[in-house]
């Protein structure tokens, strides 16, 4: 895929300099760097990133804070979490938040390089380990869903999804990326991504991470 527009927020100068060169020397358009989260917010309503690498935490407000910001400013954003934490509630919260990914800054340049273009694409992407973690937790939720339910108009009010689909989004829910999925079904890699856009739009969701728990929610994933 061509450059991807990307905005890093960190609020280590030294740490948000390196990322937003790693991102220039690949290829990528840096077209926003921040250390603050409510600064973060104002500048990409105007710089329109495809994706904001965010550290988790920032002096003003929490990433989680940012990432409720990015989405109400820019409901298409993917938003990477960089972050030197891997605590277990932070992680869950920045998911739930809107976060496409979760990637620990001891990460290889390289695997921080993928996880970026992967993001773009609409990948969910963990770092080892952290995957579980989140699915854990939606198949906790799925089975223990909160008090008034868990924001579908109610029974029967799910939109109706061709064979295809079903069973795309039942190969997302259990972790497949979009390659392994695109050889599990003998289609292209655009088919796909076309596929998982569709149910999308149709179940109204933003991303990979609110379609998996949507599948859990709905026992596709076993």
């Amino acid at each position: 895929m061509t450059g991807v527009r990307v905005m890093v927020v960190d609020d280590h100068p030294m740490w948000r300099e390196g990322v937003a060169r790693d991102l220039t020397e690949a290829g990528h358009l840096v077209v926003a760097t921040s250390g603050e989260g409510r600064q973060a917010v104002r500048v990409a309503a105007a710089a329109r990133p495809d994706v904001v690498v965010l550290d988790l935490q920032l002096p003003d407000i929490s990433g989680v804070e940012v990432i409720q910001g990015l989405r109400a400013a820019l409901p298409r954003v993917r938003v990477l979490m960089l972050s030197a934490s891997g605590e277990q509630q932070g992680v869950l919260d920045a998911v739930k938040a809107g976060a496409t990914g979760y990637l620990l800054k001891s990460a290889a340049p390289a695997e921080f390089l993928d996880a970026v273009r992967r993001t773009a694409a609409g990948e969910p992407v963990f770092t080892p380990g952290l995957a579980g973690l989140v699915l854990g937790e939606y198949r906790r939720l799925a089975a223990d869903p909160p008090a008034g339910g868990s924001g579908d108009d109610g029974p029967g009010a799910a939109p109706r999804l061709t064979d295809r689909e079903t069973e795309v989004l039942r190969l997302v829910a259990k972790g497949l990326s979009y390659k392994q999925i695109a050889g599990r079904l003998g289609l292209s890699h655009r088919t796909v991504q076309n596929h998982v856009q569709n149910t999308l739009g149709k179940l109204q969701l933003h991303n990979r991470v609110e379609l998996t728990r949507y599948a859990i929610e709905r026992g596709l994933d076993d």
